[in-house]
């Protein structure tokens, strides 16, 4: 998967020169190479007034009060910048090496371990932002395996890598989808073509629902041909993109991937993560498969639910001093040395203080691919913070 979304040639089999743990200890972390906490900008791009039949630009670039109103939250872009220039350089690693043959658990620990090395993690102030998803074919989402899963990436499969890093909470969600078989090519690029018009489309006082209709015209005009057989490229309908909030992956709003959607209008400053999933099979998800996401319920995070078994008291505090509001998986409770949590994790969930997020499947046999890019809404210019020369 190149710059365009077409298929990759996999990683030569050379001989290693280093183990791959003295590779990324090797690496400088961001903040050191960008020493004057100065982050590359993502790409910029100018305010629309919505409802116009010819795009005229709006006057928020010239104003005084808007460039007034950015530069009082450039703190909060550049902690933004910082994990999106991660995100950038993470990817860039992975696609350096990644290939058929590899388990998935390899494939995972490896991104997340350069990760943790490049935002320099610090407990709940940098680190990780939710588990590395690498769902195959049907699954579209919130696949990780967890300790155990033997899955190994095959030729014919079609990854979607979805993973995040976040500095104090400010949190960069970006997604790409890696395939071998250049078959795939025409499935891949629809869903990219498709959030990129979904990113080009979003902006203060656009109706969510706008976003939605375009997604699903540019994604539906692509065809894709398997086995003889000829696909419209579906809009997964019952998975959308999101708002963004500190220390909150989901912070209320979403961004629907076919028409019909919610009236809302984005706003100044926010935060989104513009993600689209295209499918050859029904384009409607469900639970499948053994969950290995979780998440603590935000609602729920600052009110105290009384907890009777022992065992649950002790995950709750190792959830709460490790992950806090963010998400996590199973492989990484396992890695903090905890053991026969299972029934407590349950009791969590049970009580509603944890939510747990199965894989989400189309139908046995199709293919789904997925693009995803964080931006925010400046107040004098739309930002797309994880936009790298890749994607």
């Amino acid at each position: 998967m190149n710059g365009h979304g077409d298929a990759i040639t996999a990683a030569e089999d050379e001989p290693p020169v280093l183990d791959w743990h003295q590779e990324i200890a090797a690496m400088k972390p961001v903040d050191e190479q960008f020493p004057d906490g100065k982050y590359p900008v993502g790409q910029c791009e100018t305010y629309y007034i919505p409802g116009k039949d010819e795009r005229i630009a709006s006057d928020r670039e010239s104003s005084q009060e808007k460039k007034a109103l950015d530069s009082s939250f450039e703190e909060m872009y550049q902690d933004y910048r910082r994990s999106a220039e991660v995100h950038r350089q993470v990817r860039n690693y992975v696609k350096s090496w990644v290939k058929p043959g590899m388990t998935m658990i390899e494939i995972c620990e490896r991104l997340e371990a350069c990760s943790r090395h490049l935002i320099k993690e610090n407990g709940l102030d940098a680190g990780l932002a939710f588990p590395t998803g690498c769902s195959l074919n049907h699954v579209a989402a919130h696949y990780t395996p967890n300790n155990g899963d033997t899955t190994v990436l095959q030729y014919g499969d079609v990854c979607k890598i979805d993973y995040g890093v976040h500095v104090r909470g400010r949190l960069i969600d970006s997604a790409f989808t890696l395939h071998f078989d250049p078959r795939y090519d025409n499935l891949v690029n629809a869903v990219k073509e498709a959030t990129n018009a979904g990113i080009r489309e979003a902006g203060i006082d656009v109706r969510l629902c706008d976003l939605g209709e375009t997604i699903e015209e540019v994604m539906t005009s692509h065809e894709v041909e398997l086995d003889g057989r000829t696909y419209t490229v579906k809009p997964i309908r019952n998975l959308n993109g999101h708002s963004i909030g500190q220390y909150r992956i989901h912070a209320g709003k979403t961004v629907p991937i076919v028409k019909g959607g919610d009236q809302t209008k984005m706003e100044e400053n926010e935060v989104y993560a513009i993600e689209t999933f295209g499918s050859t099979g029904k384009g409607y998800v469900h639970d499948d498969m053994e969950c290995s996401h979780y998440m603590k319920n935000f609602e729920l995070s600052e009110e105290h639910i009384p907890l009777r078994l022992a065992r649950s008291k002790a995950l709750l505090n190792t959830i709460d001093k490790n992950f806090g509001t963010l998400a996590f998986c199973r492989r990484w409770v396992d890695r903090l040395g905890e053991s026969k949590y299972l029934m407590a994790l349950k009791d969590l969930c049970d009580k509603g203080i944890v939510d747990p997020y199965p894989p989400l499947c189309d139908v046995k046999g199709c293919y789904t691919a997925q693009w995803e890019h964080t931006l925010v809404l400046r107040p004098t210019c739309k930002e797309v913070l994880s936009r790298g020369d890749d994607y």
